[in-house]
């Protein structure tokens, strides 16, 4: 897992990017690797790879942050990265596979109240992705809208939303 931390960030070969995204992400299916990738410091090399132009790599990067984000010390430096993944999924083309990668992420992040406030401002989006969207992207939206949805707080910032 160092090793390949260190590989994504020493190189700026996409395809050599995505592909250690790719075992990075499959590697965080195992809960006691989450803590690794952590502890190397590897969330924040692979939220790095969001500010790259690469849809594809955005994309593994999304992912991977999904995978980890099943662990709460890891949301806590994750939810760093909210901000943009929502203007990921803002400006990617509607119903792409980079869209539904943050989506999911978002869905992982807004499982507890903690992060929500970070997604406020994303509101007409999901609103606008729920009317545009194919039925994947409907889905997806949907359940980061449930979970919104479920804390009182966002009540109003729900329905004061721009449509």
């Amino acid at each position: 897992l160092q090793k390949l931390i260190h590989l994504l960030q020493a190189t700026d070969d996409p395809l050599i990017q995505e592909q250690a995204l790719i075992t990075l992400s499959n590697s965080a299916a195992f809960s006691v690797n989450q803590d690794i990738i952590r502890n190397l410091g590897g969330l924040s090399v692979i939220g790095g790879m969001l500010s790259g132009c690469v849809p594809t790599v955005k994309e593994k990067a999304l992912n991977a942050l999904n995978n980890l984000s099943m662990n709460i010390k890891n949301q806590e430096e994750i939810q760093v990265y909210i901000t943009q993944a929502c203007r990921t999924i803002e400006s990617a083309a509607l119903n792409s596979d980079l869209q539904l990668a943050g989506l999911r992420l978002l869905t992982n992040m807004s499982v507890t109240n903690d992060y929500h406030h970070k997604m406020i401002n994303a509101t007409p989006c999901f609103l606008h992705l729920l009317s545009q969207g194919t039925e994947r992207t409907q889905i997806q939206v949907l359940k980061v809208l449930v979970n919104l949805s479920a804390n009182p707080a966002m009540t109003r910032h729900l329905l004061r939303a721009q449509v």
